[in-house]
């Protein structure tokens, strides 16, 4: 056997620490099951000091980016608001990509990952929960609501057991499927998910993950989807699809139980509160986002959705950052 496989994991102040470990564990088991050190991993940061992950828990690298000489895989662990500060870090990360590091992120990640300049023409795994936020960011670049998106160059996983599913890959790559399997089966981890595997989505009617919406209420919500901006009205809905808006009511009530007017004004609202809490726009730019004249009216629905108002959120997550992930403007 060659030497080992090397990844790096760049964490930022407030990184989720469950993707680290569900990278790392998976990794550590192909190694003990085979009996070999077909992989190798190093804690990387721009800094030497001990960073803070979000269960504030505090890692101590292994060394700075700016040292790092080779890795066959770095990825980046973050919080969605983690940014580059400085661009000679991002040149070092370019630097390592042409020396054949592969260059990717899990979770939040992917927001640095992007304004370092990775990924422009691949579509990336985003969380659902920070997919509007991300979009917002970032708007010429593909967002994928899969598990993971595998490219030669870079690699994105859309949480922590997607992560697992992504050290999965890089076993079955370099052991085989059989230590693969049994990698899996040591962690009671029931499949590995490939590529082309959508990420489960918490229902908007809040009775199921992943709600299975019958094929004439998906189709509804497709399009409400994709009119966040600029409303549409469930008579257009309903004319689009051929139907009369009764029919459209039925059918949303018996699929999610909830009428499509409810079930839209949620979309508009949780697509508000990934920006809110997740991006720098302003509220009155949130507002405009996603389809309200009014901020008044605007706030008046995210009250009535979360209990609290848009800038009291926003100020309330602020409370929450860990040391070096700066505050979200409030106004």
């Amino acid at each position: 056997m060659g030497r080992p496989f090397s990844t790096g994991f760049l964490i930022f102040p407030g990184f989720p620490m469950a993707c680290l470990t569900s990278m790392i564990e998976p990794l550590r088991a192909a190694n003990e099951i085979s009996q070999t050190t077909a992989f190798e991993w190093s804690l990387v940061s721009v800094s030497s000091e001990k960073v803070q992950s979000s269960a504030l828990i505090d890692f101590e690298p292994n060394q700075t980016l700016s040292d790092a000489s080779r890795f066959d895989l770095l990825m980046i662990l973050s919080a969605p608001t983690a940014r580059f500060g400085n661009r000679s870090d991002i040149a070092k990360l370019h630097g390592l990509q042409r020396h054949g590091a592969v260059v990717g992120a899990v979770s939040g990640g992917v927001f640095p990952l992007v304004q370092a300049g990775f990924g422009a023409d691949k579509p990336l795994a985003v969380h659902w929960c920070y997919k509007s936020a991300f979009e917002t960011d970032f708007p010429e670049h593909k967002s994928s609501d899969r598990v993971i998106e595998l490219a030669d160059d870079t690699m994105t996983a859309a949480g922590a057991a997607a992560a697992f599913d992504l050290s999965l890959h890089l076993i079955e790559k370099h052991l085989g499927p059989a230590i693969s399997t049994e990698v899996a089966c040591w962690f009671q981890h029931p499949v590995m998910r490939r590529e082309g595997v959508g990420q489960a989505v918490p229902s908007l009617s809040g009775n199921q993950a992943g709600e299975q919406l019958s094929p004439l209420v998906g189709r509804a919500a497709k399009i409400f989807a994709s009119s966040l901006a600029e409303p549409i009205s469930v008579a257009q809905v309903a004319d689009e699809l051929g139907i009369s808006p009764r029919h459209l009511e039925r059918s949303f009530k018996q699929s999610t139980g909830l009428n499509p007017t409810n079930y839209y004004r949620k979309m508009r609202m949780d697509a508000a509160r990934q920006m809110v809490l997740y991006t720098n726009d302003r509220i009155s730019e949130i507002c405009a986002a996603v389809g309200y004249a009014s901020t008044q009216t605007f706030s008046k629905h995210y009250q009535a959705a979360f209990s609290v108002s848009p800038k009291e959120d926003r100020n309330r997550i602020n409370l929450f950052r860990v040391k070096g992930n700066l505050p979200i403007p409030s106004i």
